[in-house]
This record gives C-alpha cells, structure tokens and sequence, in this order.
C-alpha cells in the first residue's frame, strides 16, 4: 500500500465467538463449520491432522502457520477437493464427507485459490457468468430452446455486472481474463466467487502477489464480506493484516492445530512465536495496509 492511501475505518471486531479458554480445539458458541479427526497423508507423510477445530458464523478466521503446515491441504479437504483418509466435517450442520466440490459449493461453502483460476481465454463477464449456479441454459435440451433460458441469461448477467461494478472491473467486462494484472484476477476471483451468493468464504493467500495499490481494496471488500452477512476464513502470511482484520486466528504447525485465540493473544502465544512469528512479532506495520494510523512521532 502506497503511503499516501486513505486509511478506512478501523473493522468492528466479533467478540466472545468461543466458550471456555481458548485453545486448540475450543468449542463456539455458533460454529458453521466442523471438522473432526481429520488425517490425510500421502506415503509416510501426514500433511494434516487435525483433531477438532470449529469456525465461528459470521466472523473473519484467519488460517496462519509456516509453509507447509498443512493450511492450503486441509482447505482442499474442507472444500471437496481432495478426500482425508479418516475423519468427519460438517457445515452447517450438513456432513461434507464425500461430497465433491462443485456440491460443496452449491451447499454455499466457496473458495478461491492462491494461484488464480480464471480462465484467461473468455472474458472477464463470461468467467463471471460462469460461477452462477442452476442456469437452465446448460442442459443440452433447453440449450436447444433459446426461450426457457434468454431471460434467466440476462438476469445473470445484470447480477455480474453489479458485482464487477463494485471490484472496479465493469470497465473491463468486455477484456480476456489474460489481460488481467495478478491483484485484478484476484478481485475478479472473488466477484465471481459472490456469484453463488455464498455463506462461507474461503480465501487462499488473497494477498499473495497483490500490487500494494490493490490491498486497500481487497481488505475492503474481504470485510465486506462479513458486514453482508458472510463467514471468512483466509490463509494469509501478512501477519499485519491478520492483526487488524481477523477476529479469530488459528494456528498451524506440522498438520495440527496448535494455538487458536484473539488475533492479540495468539501473536502473544511463545509457542506460536517460536514456531512462525519469529523475532518480528510486535513490529506492526498495520499502517501499510491502510487499516489504522500510526501516530506520529515527535
């Protein structure tokens, strides 16, 4: 983030999400997602082994840890992309065991990926038409039929074009995704991914290899997120952002989850520090994500 960026207003933070003491595996009081006993190894190797964690309804959680922790593994599992070798996970209350993705998806659960995944060749519209769900237009019968889908195909239509509007990327309906700079196919991965007018959203490293002149906006629209009535769970390595947005951290380490608490406590936690904060943990550099201000030095 450039230094001259508006700083925009400090996010309301969700209070009192857990019951009990914090710590791995903490109950709360309104989880929308449950995961159990979950294990996946490939060979000798368990990438992931996670006895319980629940995620908090309408709250942002951030996922943090060192590379290969297991983060992104186990956002594959969650999601339908790949399949544990034992353990239960619930959302909503509805059992996600074998379900594949694009069913997950429909259940509401969504996610976007570290390494973009538009589809550069079509256009930025068409990518966004693409994540809408139920269009009568892809059975091969009514395909046939111009008049059972003609309508439903505009209504779409008008819905990804509100959501480009609000990305900043309505100038751009018409380009190929390829044109796209690396923070433009990140906030057109999210538009699109608003298409199925999600309940949980699930973000990858939204910030991996953003321009700072785009951060701000996606800050702002990952909390918007939450003020529209969503649930965010994020993998992120900027530690400054997970401080100033998230109201839930979960920590990972060698598969399992070994610390979970208040973004504060968390980055308090010595065994936290010693596993990934490193020395660098009460250096805040918030300011450059253009959430708060520093004040100024006499």
């Amino acid at each position: 983030m450039s230094g001259n960026a508006t700083p925009s207003s400090t996010p309301v933070k969700s209070t009192g999400l857990h019951i009990g003491d914090a710590a791995p595996g903490v109950a709360k009081k309104d989880p929308i997602l449950v995961a159990h006993g979950i294990k996946r190894q490939f060979g000798g190797l368990t990438a992931v082994d996670v006895a319980h964690v629940e995620i908090p309804r309408n709250a942002i959680t951030a996922l943090i840890g060192p590379n290969g922790a297991g983060k992104t593994t186990f956002f594959n599992l969650l999601t339908g992309f790949d399949q544990p070798n034992e353990g239960d996970w619930s959302f909503d209350g509805k059992s996600l065991k074998g379900v594949p993705s694009f069913k997950v998806a429909r259940m509401g659960l969504i996610r976007t990926f570290q390494l973009t995944k538009a589809l550069g060749l079509l256009t930025v519209m068409d990518n966004m038409k693409l994540g809408n769900t139920g269009q009568r237009g892809e059975k091969l019968l009514s395909s046939l039929i111009p008049a059972l889908w003609k309508k439903q195909d505009a209504e779409i239509e008008v819905k990804a074009m509100d959501l480009l509007t609000r990305f900043k990327l309505d100038a751009k309906h018409e380009d190929f995704a390829a044109s796209l700079s690396g923070g433009q196919r990140k906030l057109l991965e999210m538009a699109r991914a608003l298409m199925t007018d999600p309940t949980l959203v699930m973000l990858d490293e939204p910030m991996a290899g953003v321009n700072p002149a785009l951060t701000q906006s996606l800050l702002d629209h990952i909390l918007d997120l939450k003020t529209q009535g969503m649930t965010v769970l994020f993998v992120e390595h900027d530690m400054h952002m997970v401080r100033h947005i998230a109201d839930w951290v979960i920590v990972m380490a060698e598969g399992k989850v070994v610390a979970e608490g208040a973004p504060d406590e968390v980055m308090k936690n010595p065994a936290v520090i010693d596993a990934y904060l490193g020395s660098h943990q009460d250096v805040d550099l918030g300011a450059v994500t253009g959430r708060i201000t520093l004040p100024e030095t006499k």
